[in-house]
């Protein structure tokens, strides 16, 4: 706790130098690559105090915190008053992150009760859920596999978070390298096929996001192609001599 109190402090400090050159009547200067940088840590400060709860700060008692301490005047407030609010701050910022981790969950279990009803979409033991867009006949990889794909990753509102179809680019991944809803999935299907897979957040991050983009206890949508398993070619030649023989 000590830790995330000394991070709620130096954002607030931070936050606080940005604000501290400014007076409450006009707007700072955004000309110098200095100003200019100042604005951006500002800026980028306060949305990330504003993802963590911490949206009704006081820009002026921010500001005057920066002055009495520029200014060596003494403290308005004692050590131990600080500590108090600091830790007010983070526990209700932990409640309210619980608060939407706990609602994320219901939306998830939700969406996948609602679409596992719809037709042509499977469901595994494990929970993940996948339709077959496109079928076809090719081998089908194994963990050990390296393979070749196409995707595009959204969320349940159609909110695409990263897509190598837009980037015009595939890429190639250890199949047993991935999300376990990736894993299991990419087992399934057949070189050449393309499947939409519904990925439970277990199944894919969790809470552990790996991105601003992906809130915490997210369901994935991806629609996939596997279009290569590597190793293949190689492969092919011994196959035709075995066939001949």
């Amino acid at each position: 706790m000590k830790l995330r109190h000394h991070r709620l402090a130096s954002a607030v400090a931070l936050v606080g130098l940005v604000l501290a050159g400014c007076d409450s009547q006009t707007s700072a200067k955004l000309e110098t690559p200095a100003q200019k940088a100042s604005y951006g840590i500002g800026l980028n400060m306060g949305k990330s105090l504003a993802q963590e709860g911490m949206d009704d700060l006081d820009s002026k008692a921010v500001a005057q915190g920066i002055e009495d301490a520029i200014g060596n005047q003494e403290q308005k407030l004692t050590d131990e008053e600080l500590m108090e609010a600091f830790a007010f701050l983070q526990t209700r910022a932990e409640e309210r992150m619980a608060e939407m981790n706990a609602k994320a969950v219901e939306s998830g279990k939700k969406f996948l009760e609602e679409n596992a009803k719809r037709e042509g979409v499977t469901t595994t033991e494990s929970g993940l859920q996948y339709e077959v867009v496109k079928a076809a006949e090719g081998r089908q990889p194994t963990e050990n596999d390296v393979v070749t794909v196409h995707y595009e990753g959204s969320l349940t509102d159609g909110t695409v978070f990263d897509s190598s179809i837009k980037r015009g680019s595939p890429i190639d991944l250890p199949v047993g390298g991935v999300i376990p809803g990736w894993v299991e999935g990419l087992q399934l299907m057949h070189v050449g096929e393309k499947f939409k897979l519904y990925i439970p957040s277990e199944l894919a991050y969790g809470e552990q996001s790996p991105s601003p983009l992906i809130p915490a206890n997210s369901v994935l949508v991806f629609d996939l192609e596997l279009l290569d398993i590597k190793g293949d070619e190689a492969q092919q030649p011994a196959a035709e001599a075995a066939d001949e023989q």
